[in-house]
């Protein structure tokens, strides 16, 4: 049986500009209802956001400290000195030194690119990577996606007289590095009018304010646009604003115009239509992110900006052999993180979760805290550890802002970074059980129990014979769809089985549906339900159900059709 979901109906919002909006744009009310509660409230507005334009993308001189930072790149490139492209070795980071790298690389032999090993070095910047650049008589560093917080680090490297330039898109502490730039829109004297972009997304500012300073053509940023689109999908930004614009560009780029690299491994999975942000996120994602987890991310940097087929095809047999490693070790450790809490009632009963092995692999620990979310929704915690030192990574629930649990810890951890939903952190191991109480603390005494119940919210109540062709079309315009422009979710009542429904799959595990809604015998349409093939002895009595779901395109063999991708059922009684 499936977990018991909160049903949240989100309000209509303004029904009197929600009445003339669909006027205006001739589209239904429900769907105008929808383009309401997302702000988009007039014509104008709606004309924006159906029509993306990157002539709304903003000036890249906004951000405070562009203007030191390209100075600083200019007399680098002037005066032949050696440059090094600093990442994080997740796909924000990858992607983003990837995007920097490959143009800066046009303007100088010398430059080099680094990313820190996962386990000899963790997150962000490391004294490691600045002997690097030493070693390899390096006086410019430019780091994406980590930095903001590397203060030791940077006055490392100042002592070394290697310059950084810091390119980040994760809160500040109130001190901020010493560095030549620090280019960061949550800074608290920073202008810039969107604060949302993802590492790589500050990247692309970098190099279109180098572009613009310089008076090179915009079209010829064009290309860099499908590493941006990857980036915010994957480092799950808001899809807003300019976020939204940099991803509707880029999906274009990556199915028009292919990189060599993401062909190869698209031709590889024998991947064929079209990617949406949804394949950037569970196809091409989880593949570049496997490299570090696994071996190193530099096997991302080199597929990113591979210009051989036979090269990009040899990284890209490596990159999908790490990521089968890394599916199996997820589900395996899965399985033993949902085993200790089972076994122990404290843990059972928590608020928070805090499991720790010194067997799990390190390149996971993220992946794992995800999928102990999905079976115990609580902000999770999964740590592994080498002897005295123990590291992992924080997942949270809707809501309910991790980082501040963690902060609130902070007496006991080495380090740590992220957003309000996740986080990495590292602590003495000896500290483990205090820390899993003060962070037990911490979580109980702030979430609520709302925060505690998954919950799927709902955009419009429909009748199933809204559900044309031409509905079809309009609601794929809302794309691209992510945070904060999330895919409609629907709900219609009263469901009847036109008795052609079925189960699916292994052990009956999924459900075909064919419906019909009370009172309109003559409409009918297909569904999916995963995971549901327990509701059908009702479903097949003919009892009445209410459905709430995604409406999709299905194409099997050849024959299109409109589907719904079913999300939760509940019968009468429920």
């Amino acid at each position: 049986m499936g977990k018991t979901l909160r049903w949240d109906i989100k309000s209509g919002g303004d029904e009197k500009a929600a009445s003339a909006l669909a006027k205006e744009l001739t589209i239904s009310k429900s769907l105008a209802s929808i383009l309401v509660q997302r702000k988009i409230d007039t014509f104008d507005k709606a004309k924006k956001y159906f029509r993306p334009s990157l002539d709304d993308i903003h000036d890249p001189f906004l951000m405070k400290d562009m203007d030191k930072a390209i100075e600083r790149i200019e007399q680098a490139l002037g005066e032949g000195e050696r440059i090094l492209v600093y990442g994080d070795y997740d796909v924000d980071g990858t992607t983003a030194v990837s995007l920097v790298y490959s143009f800066l690389a046009k303007f100088t032999d010398n430059i080099d690119y680094y990313i820190p090993d996962r386990y000899g070095e963790g997150y962000g910047i490391s004294y490691k990577g600045v002997d690097y650049a030493c070693e390899n008589e390096i006086s410019l560093i430019i780091a994406l996606d980590c930095g903001i917080k590397a203060n030791d680090k940077v006055d490392y490297a100042n002592e070394k007289n290697i310059d950084f330039i810091i390119c980040d898109h994760h809160r500040p502490s109130e001190n901020l590095p010493a560095a030549i730039a620090i280019l960061d829109p949550k800074r608290d004297d920073c202008d810039y009018p969107y604060d949302e972009l993802c590492g790589c997304g500050i990247g692309f500012k970098l190099i279109q304010a180098f572009s613009q300073k310089n008076d090179f053509p915009f079209d010829d940023l064009l290309q860099y646009l499908d590493l941006v689109a990857i980036s915010i999908g994957c480092d799950i930004v808001p899809v807003t604003g300019e976020n939204r614009i940099l991803a509707y560009y880029g999906l274009q780029q990556v199915n028009l115009n292919t990189r060599t690299g993401i062909r190869c491994m698209l031709e590889l999975l024998e991947f064929k239509k079209d990617l949406t942000i949804t394949d950037l996120v569970f196809v091409i994602g989880p593949r570049i992110n496997a490299a570090g987890r696994i071996d190193h991310a530099k096997k991302a940097v080199q597929l990113l900006i591979s210009d051989t087929e036979e090269a990009a095809y040899d990284v890209s047999k490596r990159i999908n052999e790490d990521n089968q490693n890394r599916s199996d070790l997820d589900k395996s450790i899965t399985q033993e993180a949902l085993g200790m809490i089972e076994g122990v009632d404290f843990l059972k009963d928590a608020k928070s979760c805090v499991l720790h092995s010194p067997d799990w692999h390190k390149g996971v620990v993220g992946i794992v805290a995800s999928r102990v979310i999905e079976t115990y929704y609580r902000p999770t915690i999964i740590l592994t550890s080498d002897g005295a030192t123990a590291s992992g990574s924080a997942r949270s629930v809707k809501g309910f802002d991790v980082y501040n649990a963690i902060n609130a810890c902070q007496d006991m951890i080495t380090q740590f970074g992220g957003h309000k939903y996740a986080a990495g952190l590292t602590l003495p191991t000896e500290n483990i059980n205090s820390f899993r109480e003060k962070f037990e603390e911490a979580v109980a005494s702030t979430i609520t129990e709302e925060q505690l119940t998954q919950n799927i919210e709902i955009d419009a109540a429909l009748t199933l014979n809204e559900i044309t062709p031409k509905f079809y079309r309009i609601l794929e315009q809302l794309a691209p769809f992510g945070p904060q422009n999330m895919r409609p979710v629907f709900v219609t009542t009263g469901v009847l089985d036109t008795g052609y429904s079925k189960t699916v799959g292994t052990d009956a595990l999924h459900l075909k549906l064919s419906v019909y809604q009370k009172g309109n015998t003559n409409f009918k349409l297909n569904g999916i339900a995963f995971n549901m093939g327990y509701h059908y002895a009702k479903i097949s009595q003919g009892i009445p159900f209410d459905i709430v779901y995604n409406v999709e395109e299905n194409n099997w063999r050849g024959n299109v059709s409109i589907q719904l991708k079913i999300k939760d059922i509940r019968f009468a009684s429920n």
